[in-house]
């Protein structure tokens, strides 16, 4: 007799168990692609056993779940893709749809870095409508998911060298709350003018990275009552990538008849990297090769940095090569980009087709698909544009 088939959320299962504690269970489910029937007590609350395997579930965005005794049943039939529902004529009832309704973001072929036998494809994170980055995923989640979990402030503090800091902004305009940003002094001028158009108050700190200022935001936030974010920790960092990014990506490789041999990407909290890499990693079985991408030792690319500044997720998930670029290496490669296919990518981005690129030179990637993530696109780097020109004799 086959499992009953139930909606996940008709069952009950006490409080969510640490991420770290679920990435086993998650791993499982993912290589398997089927589900056990979970067991019930009382006919809705799960058993203490299978409270684990209930809570992967929901991380992972499933609708329903087998229930009682039977064979497996597959993740897909279960609805693992149904939380991906883009609006078929791009008509939304909030600016909130914008975000997630309009997902999946692009997924387009690259004439600039394909050739060779090699077929680039980049994931545009640019097409994100409020920071028109990769961090409006993990805005909307880190303050959603708060809210759920029980959060009812109006002051948010949060370290940012601008994307992350422009979601929050767009999210506080949302719901009604106030954000106070701080920007390492090494970022771009025009981050405070775009970030206080928002409505956000932008504090300048002495820190060549975000990350150094954590311990300071952190305090100031529990002077004022605030609640302290924290990008680099939260773990919904880690699970909006998982629940969103990383299966937007599976489904469109799929439509494309595309199995990639690798996936290029860069480092900065680690968040959409290393969860794009558990996914793929145990969806198939380790036949997708995961790069991840950091400044050269000295050099400083907005959005990314060097993994010994410590990152969370990315220590718990595999990597196949991490690559150095510089920044001109970065601005070299999207020009190349932005002259032969007519998108300008951003600095980070510019960091993800020059690692590319740099693979390809080693001999390390043979003929067949690859991805390149770009987080974010050029227009809020004309400083660093400017500079590189002028050092060129271009401006």
């Amino acid at each position: 007799m086959p499992p009953r088939i139930v909606e996940l959320d008709s069952l009950e299962a006490g409080p969510r168990p640490d991420l770290k504690e679920l990435l086993p269970v998650l791993a499982d489910v993912l290589r398997r692609g089927a589900v056990d029937p979970l067991r019930l007590e009382d006919g809705r609350r799960v058993a203490e056993e299978d409270r684990r395997l209930y809570w992967a579930l929901k991380v992972l965005g499933v609708r329903r779940a087998p229930v009682g005794d039977g064979e497996p049943v597959d993740l897909e039939a279960l609805g693992l893709y149904e939380d991906i529902s883009p609006s078929p004529l791009h008509v939304y009832g909030s600016t909130l749809e914008l975000l997630y309704r309009g997902w999946p973001t692009p997924l387009v072929k690259l004439r600039s870095l394909s050739g060779g036998g090699r077929r680039v494809w980049a994931k545009l994170e640019w097409y994100n409508p409020f920071s028109m980055s990769v961090k409006d995923r993990i805005g909307w989640y880190m303050v959603v998911k708060a809210f759920e979990d029980g959060w009812r402030g109006t002051l948010v503090y949060e370290a940012t060298s601008t994307n992350t800091g422009m979601a929050l902004a767009s999210m506080a305009a949302i719901f009604g709350f106030r954000v106070r940003l701080y920007l390492p002094k090494t970022i771009q001028r025009a981050s405070d003018i775009l970030l206080t158009a928002l409505g956000a108050e932008v504090v300048r700190k002495e820190g060549q990275l975000t990350v150094e200022l954590i311990d300071e935001v952190r305090e100031d936030a529990e002077r004022a009552g605030a609640y302290h974010i924290n990008q680099f920790e939260n773990d919904y960092n880690f699970m909006v990538h998982l629940r969103y990014t990383a299966k937007e990506l599976d489904l469109q490789l799929r439509y494309a008849g595309v199995r990639p041999k690798a996936i290029i990407g860069g480092l900065g909290t680690s968040g959409h990297m290393a969860a794009i890499s558990f996914y793929f990693k145990n969806r198939y079985g380790g036949s997708v090769r995961i790069y991840g991408v950091e400044p050269a030792p000295g050099e400083t690319i907005p959005g990314i940095r060097r993994v010994e500044t410590g990152m969370k997720w990315i220590h718990w998930v595999e990597v196949d090569g991490i690559v150095d670029v510089t920044r001109d290496e970065a601005i070299e490669a999207l020009l190349a980009v932005a002259r032969r296919d007519g998108i300008l990518p951003g600095l980070s981005s510019g960091a993800v087709a020059a690692a590319y690129m740099k693979l390809v030179e080693r001999g390390e990637l043979d003929e067949g698909d690859y991805v390149v993530v770009f987080p974010d696109n050029g227009f809020k780097y004309v400083e660093q544009l400017q500079d590189f020109f002028r050092r060129r004799g271009v401006l």
